[in-house]
């Protein structure tokens, strides 16, 4: 089986902009896009299991409150944690 690089990143590109919550899309999108060309394939790798956690405990993981959810101290978790987003919207 092959590994396609540029197909792996289309798809989180997706699910990271369409997850249900507009908050959420944003924040997640805007994290992809800024960090998804710097990672190698197993952070991409990574990155797509990251994706599958809920919005409510990614939503309490970046804001710093109790999570459901043990977030292991990894490079994705790291980024995101520490990623600062600026809404252009106003």
């Amino acid at each position: 089986m092959r590994f396609n690089i540029e197909q792996l990143k289309k798809k989180i590109i997706y699910r990271s902009n369409y997850r249900g919550t507009k908050e959420m899309d944003k924040l997640l999108g805007a994290f992809t896009i800024k960090t998804i060309n710097q990672l190698n394939n197993i952070e991409l790798i990574a990155l797509e299991k990251f994706l599958d956690i809920d919005d409510d405990n990614l939503y309490k993981f970046y804001n710093g409150l109790k999570t459901d959810f043990i977030f292991e101290d990894n490079t994705i978790n790291n980024l995101f944690k520490n990623f600062k987003y600026k809404n252009s919207e106003k």
